[in-house]
């Protein structure tokens, strides 16, 4: 059980912070320059990002021992897009604000390296209980960036948090300005850049 538990956490935590799929293996970042102007959208992306690719991990590994090899790839692009699709159905139909402001790039997941990479090469040769795991890890990798720089832009970029001012008034009054480049793609670069370079950096200390 002890084994079980250290090997369940080993997986989490891998995708989680030691191999983030963004910060350590530059995957994925199309998507976090695109959703990360605003907390909302950048916690509603993780959200749906997380959803597919566990599930698609779990599905994957259940099925493996019955998937013909040579229609294999075909196979977990249809798990993946009927998820993508259950999850974009649902923004439409409960969060249509959201969805509009998400606009394609919920539907562009079925696209994200990181969920065909990880069925690839993990989901198919582990069990379903590590493989969604494994997804798990790799959402919360995912959307940890996500939020991180989604904070960073909305804050210094608009002066607000999740959309609610945070900066007072009399900051502004005595001549602070919001600064504009945070709204622009070059500055999710900048932080998703510094971000990489101090997580490589932490890791490898402790190496």
């Amino acid at each position: 059980m002890k084994l079980t538990r250290t090997k369940a956490f080993k997986t989490f935590a891998g995708p989680a912070w030691y191999e983030n799929p963004i910060n350590m293996q530059m995957l994925g970042i199309c998507s976090a320059l695109a959703v990360t102007v605003q907390l909302k959208t950048a916690f509603v992306m993780t959200l749906a990002m997380t959803f597919v690719v566990s599930l698609s991990n779990l599905i994957i590994s259940l099925l493996r021992n019955v998937i013909p090899g040579n229609i294999r790839i075909i196979v977990e692009l249809a798990v993946i897009a009927s998820l993508v699709i259950l999850a974009d159905e649902f923004l439409r139909a409960y969060y249509f604000e959201i969805s509009k402001l998400l606009s394609v790039f919920v539907g562009l997941i079925i696209t994200n390296c990181i969920i065909l990479g990880r069925a690839e090469g993990f989901a198919l040769s582990n069990p379903p209980h590590l493989a969604f795991i494994d997804g798990l890890g790799n959402g919360v990798g995912y959307g940890s960036v996500l939020m991180s720089v989604a904070l960073i832009r909305e804050l210094f970029g608009s002066g607000s948090i999740f959309g609610y001012t945070v900066v007072p008034e009399r900051l502004y009054a005595a001549g602070y300005e919001d600064m504009g480049l945070m709204l622009l793609a070059p500055a999710a670069f900048i932080i998703i850049g510094l971000m990489a370079w101090l997580q490589k950096y932490l890791v490898n200390s402790r190496k």
